[in-house]
């Protein structure tokens, strides 16, 4: 309390909540959550060809699928933040389900017992030691890694969603933090990335995975108690029920209402009554896509039907429920079109990293950890976010007159076309590293080629500009063109694109061999044709950014009506039905 001069005690004022000092909370907590999950993203299938005796191709289709399982898993994480959690509670349940999967991992990388004797440390003459995993060591490995993905998905779906929500998008003084927050949301992931590519492969590699597991057990539980310190401080939006059950209520009312004639004027349509317009956030203009559903909204009183009862939500719902789906039914062209960036993205988190044990990793004396290697593309986002945010948007905001500088869709599509630059340049990198193997005859060698592993920095690098453009450009397209009680949701769909995107790159693997006749199926790098596969991927690239020009060229941003607009309706002369111009 403060004084005034007569004497009298001084309130003090209670801070704003919100803001950015409530995002500095989500900031911290996504660091050191993602110091954890990528470097295991990234190293995991050293762990898993090394230490659980798995081939190569499993090694790498357990972790794509490991990888998909917690991008789609984010949908029921997401549901359970918009319908019964708020975005606190689903980030701290999720966050200690993920909590007890590192712990699992970690007990069975410290006992011999609950793991097979690594192939790599038996020595020629004793073969017969090496053996595969049992079918109960698969089976823990699998609980630890679930429980994991299971826990991860919850968090990655509330805790962007979570920031974001600091920040009033109607505000136009906080428009633009909102955009500034998912860039340095980025920021922070990119920063836990950094230490987690370094300082816990690090650890993996010289102390050992138990070490390693453990680091990320305390990690992720230090993230989750420090998140929970800024509860008092942040705009949690409470849950406004359920967003599946509404898209449902539309299909079956405009299914219902098939046979009617769908009006060609607004007025026809019903929207919210006024005493409901303070539990919304904003009312959805009326658009013309997707017209069958507007036979949701219309009023069977208009059509002679009597009026003695208010229809249920099943046989009539509002234009806004009807524009909400419709606003899904168009993001999902966007979403399939950028999947296969990500199909691309698990090839440099799997057979990438085996490229680079087979190469030079030696820098100044020092044996640089071949998982380690992607911490050059994320060296090259470290910097270029700063530039991104606080130069190119700025600038590029006084010539478009967007709070973003650039759309979301146009930012994506850079993404996708640098994504397929990278493939082509993998393919050329590969092609050079298979000549030097050939050239110093070392095509059936264990040893590393004299060539520097850090040729593999040039796909990399090009790969973390791209990931900088489409992911931020997903989390903000979809976060800002979401209804306000899908926000979670709507986060959770642009980790879709990551899900299946990985999930596809385990059936192109499986495709390919089999369609080529085996080009990455030998288990030596030198002997697959690994280049062939880039240079396909590049091309199928190339093609995919076709489809998604035409898919962004087609969709409609949705457009919200102010309240004091919609309170000027005309209302129905009984009271049971609102109509409006929308």
């Amino acid at each position: 309390m403060g004084i005034f001069r007569d004497g009298r005690a001084q309130p003090q004022l209670q801070p704003k909540p919100g803001g950015n000092r409530a995002a500095l909370f989500v900031y911290t907590t996504v660091g050191l959550e993602n110091m954890a999950f990528v470097a295991n993203a990234v190293s995991l299938v050293t762990y898993f060809y090394g230490y659980m005796n798995f081939s190569l191709t499993k090694s790498a289709t357990t972790l794509t699928n490991f990888m998909g399982a917690t991008f789609l898993l984010s949908l029921f994480g997401g549901f359970i933040s918009d319908t019964y959690l708020s975005r606190v509670k689903t980030c701290i349940l999720f966050g200690s389900i993920e909590v007890v999967g590192y712990a699992v991992l970690t007990a069975q990388a410290h006992f011999q017992v609950l793991r097979p004797f690594p192939c790599k440390d038996v020595p020629p003459s004793k073969t017969n030691q090496c053996e595969a995993a049992t079918s109960s060591q698969v089976a823990l490995l699998f609980a630890g890694l679930y429980l994991v993905a299971f826990g991860n998905s919850g968090v990655k779906a509330a805790l962007p969603a979570l920031g974001a929500d600091q920040f009033d998008e109607r505000d136009p003084k906080e428009a633009a933090s909102l955009s500034s927050f998912f860039n340095w949301l980025l920021f922070s992931i990119i920063i836990g990335a950094m230490f987690g590519v370094t300082f816990l492969v690090w650890i993996s590699t010289s102390q050992g995975w138990d070490w390693s597991f453990g680091v990320c057990t305390v990690a992720v539980l230090l993230a989750f108690l420090f998140l929970g310190m800024g509860k008092s401080i942040y705009r949690n939006n409470a849950p406004k029920g359920s967003p599946v059950i509404s898209i449902l209520q539309v299909f079956a009312a405009a299914i219902r209402n098939r046979n009617l004639p769908i009006p060609e004027t607004n007025e026809e349509l019903y929207e919210f009554q006024d005493k409901e317009l303070g539990t919304r956030s904003e009312i959805l203009q009326r658009s013309d896509q997707f017209r069958f559903l507007d036979r949701a909204a219309i009023a069977r009183s208009i059509q002679g039907a009597s009026t003695s009862h208010t229809p249920g939500p099943w046989s009539l719902c509002t234009v806004t429920q009807v524009e909400e789906t419709k606003i899904l039914l168009r993001m999902a062209p966007i979403i399939l079109s950028t999947v296969f960036m990500n199909t691309c993205l698990a090839q440099l988190q799997t057979f990438t990293i085996q490229q680079s044990t087979t190469m030079d990793r030696s820098l100044m004396g020092f044996q640089v950890p071949g998982p380690s290697i992607p911490v050059i593309p994320l060296a090259f986002m470290f910097l270029l976010i700063p530039i991104y945010d606080r130069i190119f948007v700025p600038i590029s905001r006084k010539f478009t007159g967007i709070p973003t500088g650039i759309r979301h869709l146009q930012r994506i599509g850079v993404g996708l076309v640098l994504s397929a630059i990278s493939m082509a340049v993998a393919g050329i990198i590969e092609t050079h590293r298979k000549s030097v193997a050939t050239k110093h005859n070392m095509v059936d060698s264990a040893g590393p080629l004299p060539m520097s592993v850090f040729w593999l920095g040039f796909q990399y690098a090009i790969f973390g500009m791209a990931d900088m453009f489409t992911l931020v450009g997903l989390l903000e397209f979809f976060y800002a063109e979401a209804s306000s009680g899908m926000k979670a949701m709507s986060t959770a769909i642009s980790w879709c694109s990551l899900a299946i995107g990985y999930f596809m790159s385990s059936v192109t693997v499986e495709v390919v061999n089999k369609v080529s006749g085996g080009w990455l199926a030998s288990n030596n790098l030198n002997r697959d044709k690994l280049n062939y596969f880039y240079w396909l991927l590049a091309g199928l690239s190339i093609v995919n950014f076709g489809v998604y020009l035409w898919c962004s060229s087609w969709y409609r941003y949705k457009k919200v009506e102010e309240k004091q607009e919609v309170d000027t309706r005309d209302k129905d002369p009984k009271g049971k039905i609102e109509l409006g111009r929308v």
